[in-house]
């Protein structure tokens, strides 16, 4: 099955259970992509004792999943894509939800 997740959250126990299910589907065999929205561009630097975001974040990378980040969610922030959260549009959302056969949002 095709996956699309939503992130719009910073809030470190729900990213870290997003991620968490993003890398369990890549494990059982699904394709998985997700889109980070809002404050959720800064989970690549997100660590915590209990919830390790970024940590998850690249356990997700390192089994293939597919991550975008909202180009005007970055900017407005001050900051860029990355190679493991590149730049992206709300096109490549669209594109996300059009390719997906289930969207869940985190």
């Amino acid at each position: 099955m095709k996956l699309g997740i939503i992130l719009e959250t910073k809030e470190y126990e729900k990213a870290w259970n997003a991620f968490r299910f993003a890398v369990t589907a890549k494990k059982q065999g699904h394709e998985v992509k997700v889109f980070l929205m809002g404050e959720a561009v800064e989970c690549e630097t997100l660590t915590h004792e209990k919830f390790d975001v970024a940590g998850q974040l690249n356990a997700f990378t390192e089994v293939g999943g597919e991550i975008l980040a909202c180009g005007t969610c970055l900017k407005s922030r001050q900051l860029e894509g990355s190679d493991a959260c590149p730049l992206s549009t709300m096109i490549d959302c669209v594109k996300l939800v059009e390719w997906a056969d289930k969207v869940v949002t985190f």
